[in-house]
């Protein structure tokens, strides 16, 4: 359950922003909401995931910037969405310690920044199709990397961390009342 709870909270940081007519200062849940997602279910709930993600992909292009949307423009991004799934799945569905966690953030959050940027210039005409023109691209991105990484450790930390927290204190409080009861 509280796996889909953080699809629908990816599926949130994507939608709200428009909705409220703010910009969301580039907060995003999906890397942080994947990883969980891919920890606390199955390979095969991957596709349910990727779904969801796939249909705000839809809605956000054609309804939301009003473009036409072409699924071709997609596949790059809807497979990064099942590759974060399936890492969280490998790394974090057994174990998670500090060192898992934040190579899964290092490497979720570097994935994207990689592939989608490169989308953008081998796809785009905004960057010159050359080595310069890349990383002319890749150097513009830096900030919304920077924003990715902190909120996809933040939404990672606050997924696995909060309920590591609440086991934590009842575990306290049952100690605690135990050691009051008289002899």
């Amino acid at each position: 359950m509280a796996a889909y709870f953080a699809l629908i909270v990816a599926v949130l940081s994507r939608i709200l922003p428009f909705t409220l007519h703010s910009t969301g200062v580039g907060f995003t849940a999906v890397g942080g909401g994947l990883l969980y997602f891919g920890a606390r279910r199955g390979r095969w709930h991957t596709i349910a995931a990727v779904l969801a993600l796939m249909a705000t992909d839809f809605y956000l292009t054609a309804f939301v910037y009003k473009y036409a949307f072409h699924a071709s423009d997609y596949l790059v991004t809807w497979l990064w969405y099942a590759g974060v799934c399936l890492l969280g799945h490998q790394m974090l569905s057994h174990k998670q310690s500090a060192l898992r966690v934040a190579g899964a953030v290092l490497a979720t959050s570097t994935s994207f920044f990689l592939l989608s940027n490169f989308e953008v210039w081998a796809a785009g005409t905004m960057y010159a199709h050359s080595m310069a023109g890349l990383a002319e691209c890749y150097v513009a991105a830096i900030p919304f990397y920077a924003n990715d990484m902190m909120s996809t450790a933040m939404t990672v930390g606050a997924f696995f961390g909060l309920p590591a927290l609440a086991r934590n204190v009842a575990a306290t409080m049952r100690e605690g009342l135990h050691n009051q009861r008289p002899a």
